[in-house]
């Protein structure tokens, strides 16, 4: 029998946007380290797709809009038992300097950036949905945390305020034995991100590689590595703390 502290069999852990990105590796990854692993995404299509790649048994898929108040209500009714694991990973990136900011996007970003994941954690604890070490594992980003970025700074302000939350929270639930900790990525090559270099020249590129002193952008499975880290009895002395994951761009 495989006792390795990272193994993750037995464990049922919920993951947010993970129809595509990184919230699908993630949901790949802790698949094949043994978990039983709950879907949730607004693609219905795409939710299959990864369905379909997990291996074992036992899995379920929750299509859904967590920009949708009706959906965030009934999500943790939907959860049948108990759960060891949380993977907060939806989110919304986009590109809008302070004068093209419309309400909408304020809204949306806050709402599914923000809103949803402490709705989300507030319904499971209320609920009484977590097994004693449960582990939370928010998506964040070096944006706002840890850095500053164009055009960014609804974005980086959402992220950030979930560091914030999760700090505090963590304080909170210490003597319950229920973990949070944050996961803040660098450029991670995923269907989105791709979307902001699209438009760059090979010598752009390479120009800006050169402020990653491992060379390269990050990888989705990068980050999927350690967020099964985060979910397994390895990090079991881990809470209320944010793994910077960016190939060196903040070392420097």
């Amino acid at each position: 029998m495989n006792d390795s502290p990272f193994q993750l069999t037995g464990k049922r852990i919920l993951i947010t946007g993970s129809s595509s990105g990184l919230g699908r590796s993630i949901a790949i990854e802790v698949a094949k380290m043994g978990a039983q692993v709950i879907l949730t995404g607004r693609n219905q299509t795409r939710l299959q797709e990864t369905f379909e790649q997990l291996e074992g048994s036992g899995h379920t898929a929750i299509a859904g809009d967590l920009n949708d108040d009706a959906f965030l209500s009934r999500l943790v009714t939907e959860i049948d038992g108990k759960l060891d694991g949380v993977v907060l990973n939806a989110g919304i990136m986009k590109l809008l300097p302070i004068q093209f900011l419309t309400d909408e996007w304020i809204e949306t970003m806050s709402n599914v950036n923000y809103k949803a994941p402490v709705k989300i954690t507030r319904d499971l604890v209320k609920a009484k949905k977590l097994n004693k070490g449960a582990s939370f594992v928010f998506i964040t980003s070096i944006n706002g945390g840890v850095v500053g970025t164009k055009a960014q700074s609804m974005y980086a302000s959402t992220k950030a305020g979930l560091t914030g939350f999760v700090k505090a929270l963590a304080v909170d639930l210490g003597p319950r034995q229920i973990r949070l900790n944050c996961i803040a990525p660098g450029m991670v090559l995923t269907e989105g991100s791709k979307g902001v270099y699209e438009n760059l020249t090979e010598e752009e590129v390479r120009e800006d590689l050169k402020k990653y002193p491992l060379g390269r952008y990050g990888q989705p499975e990068d980050i999927a590595y350690a967020a099964v880290y985060l979910l397994s009895n390895a990090s079991s002395w881990m809470t209320g703390t944010t793994m910077v994951i960016d190939g060196g761009f903040t070392s420097q």
